[in-house]
């Protein structure tokens, strides 16, 4: 999700809008040509800016579609899902800018969110809020409490019919995060945070350092099996159900409020990669 559609939308629905105005004030071709000998320009201002106009509203304040690119919330997301994605949840946006301007509420622990990556705003990221502003999150010995409460984490026979091509042995928890119940994904024998930190530590990078590793003694001390963060105000701390193949906030830190684009809600259609026809058997409530 690497591409805001909207910065085509905004400037020709503008474009389309002023020509349409212009002639109906001033030029009148359509008028006094009749429709379809007028300038081509003028015919399409009033042939496509009320749709586009309407398709605009639709995207920027109401619901707006993402596909998905890759497995970082399997299984809660497969690759090729198209989703819908709820805008207005979070507050009424203005589009491009992304500049709150209606108050409606906020992400719960357990939504599933899109938002603006913090590293580079230009690119779309979809994972699971995980910490609230103001908790403080604790993994000890592979088990996550928030605010001095383990998380209910109940383990599971589910399988994936594409989890057989894994190099690793792959089982699933049932995870429960404020109202939401959803399966989460791990590899056993791997942990990704112990990995970079440990490839950072022999390379001298501290770029490469996860960010829970950053500013965290418990990390340290454990070789990186344990971690602990509190998440700043108007902060989320956002990780994806994939949690052994995910970059996340464990990686690259803290969701800005002001990044929100809104709460996925609904799985409208799935496509393969590669020349596969469009499917709808995974429609459904995203969890």
């Amino acid at each position: 999700m690497d591409f805001d559609f909207n910065l085509i939308l905004v400037p020709v629905t503008i474009i389309l809008f002023i020509v349409w105005l212009l002639d109906k004030l001033k030029f009148k071709q359509r008028e006094k040509l009749g429709k379809g000998n007028e300038n081509f320009i003028v015919s399409w201002a009033y042939d496509f800016w009320p749709v586009l106009a309407i398709v605009l509203i639709l995207r920027s304040f109401l619901y707006e579609p993402f596909n998905i690119p890759s497995d970082s919330m399997v299984p809660t997301l497969e690759t090729g899902d198209f989703i819908l994605v709820n805008k207005f949840d979070y507050g009424v946006r203005l589009p491009i800018v992304n500049k709150k301007v209606i108050d409606v509420g906020e992400p719960q622990r357990g939504e599933v969110i899109v938002f603006r990556y913090p590293l580079n705003p230009g690119i779309s990221y979809i994972k699971r809020v995980v910490g609230l502003p103001g908790d403080h999150l604790e993994f000890r010995d592979g088990l996550l409490s928030i605010n001095g409460k383990q998380v209910d984490y109940q383990p599971t026979q589910f399988q994936r019919e594409k989890d057989k091509l894994s190099s690793f042995n792959v089982n699933y928890h049932l995870e429960t995060l404020g109202e939401h119940k959803h399966l989460v994904r791990h590899l056993e024998g791997r942990n990704p945070l112990v990995e970079q930190y440990n490839y950072a530590m022999q390379a001298n990078n501290q770029s490469y350092i996860p960010f829970v590793a950053k500013d965290s003694q418990v990390f340290v001390q454990s070789e990186g099996q344990n971690w602990e963060v509190t998440v700043p105000k108007g902060q989320y701390f956002a990780m994806g159900d994939n949690r052994d193949e995910s970059a996340d906030s464990r990686f690259w830190g803290f969701v800005p409020e002001e990044n929100l684009t809104g709460r996925a809600f609904y799985i409208w259609m799935h496509k393969e990669p590669g020349l596969h026809f469009p499917s709808f058997n995974r429609n459904g409530k995203i969890d």
